[in-house]
């Protein structure tokens, strides 16, 4: 097989719609794949929900989950060789389900999710394998059914990992200037990278998410000029809004959300 003409491209952002395991053969190597696979749990439930079994889980996701179809894999592990194969460096989010096929890591990354300690029946944290010889390091950053630190309302994968957890895992791979991403998603790794002002590819075997990850990209890069005593100060400007119940404030007001996606363009089909 030979390399598919991508599905979307610019400005060193690469996308290619198919299976990695036809495409990865025809990559060159690249400085860091950062990727966050299937895990073989088949975490959609049967009736197109992500989340525990508990009553009060249940009511949560009655009120703020989308319905998804099955992540395409995950009915089974992954063999991480291919790809192990392409890169020096390497972070592998759930790693820890496929530690069996990984060698031995000083260094793992864990996504703390939680709120001062408070728990559920779904995990407290994610654990991701890396080939760093550093310490193991953990990012806190709350990710709790509708309770965010960041993209409120965003839903674009049922198991899509912050923006800011993946600008994280990249931080301390600060040489790495060609990111791959073989199971895409909706795109954050690419996102990421791009805000990040690093090249990347992307590949993913979903049209679906291909297209929401392209769009997403399509997004120009903002810089505010708050520093961070003006964010703190807004925060609080928003928490006092919220706390006063003013009537005629909408939920745009209350959260800093994205902008609409671009408007879908026409892209060349996988082969």
């Amino acid at each position: 097989m030979s390399l598919p003409k991508p599905y979307y491209e610019h400005d060193g952002q690469i996308i290619y719609l198919g299976d990695c395991l036809d495409i990865l053969p025809e990559l060159p190597k690249v400085d860091l794949v950062l990727t966050d696979p299937p895990y073989g749990i088949n975490a959609v439930k049967h009736d197109g929900t992500v989340g525990g079994t508990s009553k009060d889980v249940k009511r949560w996701a009655g009120q703020i989950n989308h319905h998804y179809a099955p992540v395409y894999g995950d009915d089974k592990p992954i063999d991480p060789s291919p790809i192990l194969a392409m890169s020096r460096d390497q972070v592998i989010w759930g790693g820890n389900y496929i530690a069996d096929k990984l060698r031995a890591s000083r260094c793992w990354f864990v996504w703390y999710k939680r709120i001062n300690g408070q728990s559920n029946n779904m995990a407290d944290c994610e654990l991701a394998w890396t080939s760093f010889d550093i310490p193991s390091r953990v990012f806190q950053h709350l990710w709790m059914g509708m309770l965010r630190d960041s993209e409120i309302q965003v839903h674009n994968h049922p198991t899509q990992k912050p923006l800011e957890l993946m600008k994280w895992c990249l931080g301390f791979a600060p040489n790495a200037q060609t990111i791959l991403d073989p199971f895409m998603g909706s795109g954050t790794t690419l996102r990421a990278a791009k805000d990040l002002r690093r090249k990347a590819i992307g590949i993913e075997i979903e049209e679906k998410y291909a297209e929401i990850a392209a769009r997403r990209l399509e997004q120009e890069v903002i810089d505010f000029p708050y520093d961070e005593k003006q964010r703190t100060s807004v925060s609080l400007s928003v928490l006092e809004k919220v706390a006063s119940q003013e009537p005629a404030l909408q939920a745009p007001e209350l959260f800093d959300l994205p902008s609409p996606l671009p408007p879908k363009k026409q892209r060349p089909k996988a082969v």
